[in-house]
């Protein structure tokens, strides 16, 4: 059987990513692939790019396509009731009013996670080639994506003690203070959740079936938080394969009126291609009308892709990892053509520039190196490793801030 390719596509609100996933899931249903696409967004804009009307079970939209916006309320009900009819129990208890308690019983980001748990039963069913997913407009949808490394922990060494001591201790608590206790039932549907986030996590890591793709506009703003989303996918081990800049304004669009725009775009749009290197970019110019219906999907595709297969992969490993030795982090970062001589590491608060001649890379650093700062760099065999130590660490006896910037 073979598996299923998914393409997960995300990016700042606006920039069109539903339009793109759509024409990627159209244009692979164009060449035989089944193909599902959906979309996992609480303000569902799916149903308005085929122009149709879709609901929760898939529906076929084309030939070899069918597509479906995610019912996030059936979803919480199925998969988060009892734990959050405990929750919102618990929350009373503690005095909260009883509208208060159901909403704070919905973690932050269980909408968009529950939602996701459908690319682990599509490759399940093995009926689908090819599954295409709209997600949410922001980049901290794949942080979330980290939960099941920190859940594995938690199920093998804290929840087995935890489901003990409940069973044991949960008569008297509830008799003597009234507290409501979990029950074996929340522990069995958080054990169950457990299972098929490990599951979604397990298709979405192949690296060799699976890949997230940015979509960005030629903005400044909306490229920084696309940086910020690329690098927590590196750092979580998610491959991105593409990032597709759409709504490039084509030449002498809008004549004088629109020259500083054009100009500010061009900018921007070196910037892109400066900040996701190696990871190619595809360019998609302003549609002459809105994209809307099969028939503008098909030439916005064939504007996006040309003769391409949507479905392969761009790119292949990953440009920059992050590992910790000992108390230090570590980043490398891919630079195939790069030389010793020519590299720059310079620091900037909470941004980390390479200089490569001509070349020169921004990199967003994750929360996890706020207190860190750079020792040293060196390059091996086609990799920057960048060293990154406790700031305490860097200081002296008299306290100050050793120099990190400069050449290797």
């Amino acid at each position: 059987m073979t598996k299923m390719r998914t393409i997960l596509y995300t990016g700042k609100g606006g920039v069109g990513k539903t339009t793109v996933a759509a024409a990627t899931a159209l244009r692979s249903a164009a060449l035989g692939y089944r193909t599902v696409v959906m979309s996992t967004d609480i303000a569902h804009s799916l149903a308005d790019a085929f122009d149709t009307r879709l609901g929760p079970v898939p529906t076929e939209v084309a030939r070899n396509l069918w597509a479906q916006e995610i019912d996030v309320r059936h979803e919480l009900q199925v998969h988060w009731k009892t734990v959050r009819e405990w929750l919102a129990a618990l929350f009373q208890w503690r005095g909260l009013d009883a509208v208060v308690a159901e909403e704070l019983a919905v973690l932050p980001g269980m909408e968009e996670l529950v939602s996701l748990l459908h690319v682990g039963r599509y490759a399940c069913r093995g009926d689908v080639d090819v599954l295409v997913v709209d997600c949410a407009p922001t980049g901290e949808t794949f942080r979330l994506l980290s939960f099941p490394e920190v859940a594995r922990w938690y199920m093998r060494h804290i929840f087995p003690i935890e489901r003990k001591i409940v069973g044991t201790v949960a008569p008297l608590v509830r008799r003597t203070f009234g507290v409501p206790l979990p029950g074996e039932e929340v522990f069995s549907n958080v054990e169950a959740l457990y299972r098929q986030l490990e599951q979604m996590r397990e298709v979405l890591l192949d690296a060799a079936h699976s890949s997230v793709r940015l979509v960005v506009n030629p903005e400044k703003m909306v490229v920084k938080e696309a940086q910020r989303s690329f690098t927590y996918l590196n750092l979580y081990g998610y491959q991105t394969d593409l990032v597709v800049c759409n709504r490039l304004f084509p030449e002498g669009f809008g004549g004088d009126f629109l020259a500083g725009w054009r100009e500010a775009q061009a900018q921007n749009l070196r910037l892109v291609e400066e900040a996701f290197a190696p990871v190619p970019v595809l360019k998609v110019p302003l549609m002459r009308r809105e994209v809307v219906g099969l028939r503008m999907l098909e030439e916005f595709a064939g504007a996006l892709f040309g003769d391409d297969d949507p479905t392969r992969f761009f790119y292949t490993g990953r440009p920059q990892e992050f590992c910790k030795e000992g108390e230090h982090i570590v980043l490398r970062v891919r630079l195939p053509f790069a030389s010793r001589e020519e590299l720059k590491v310079l620091e900037d608060g909470r941004e980390l520039v390479l200089e490569a001649g001509r070349w020169r890379r921004n990199f967003l650093l994750p929360d996890a190196l706020a207190g860190y700062t750079v020792q040293g760099a060196a390059f091996e065999s086609g990799h920057l490793k960048i060293v990154f130590v406790p700031k305490k660490a860097q200081r002296g006896e008299h306290g100050g801030q050793a120099d990190t910037g400069g050449s290797l």
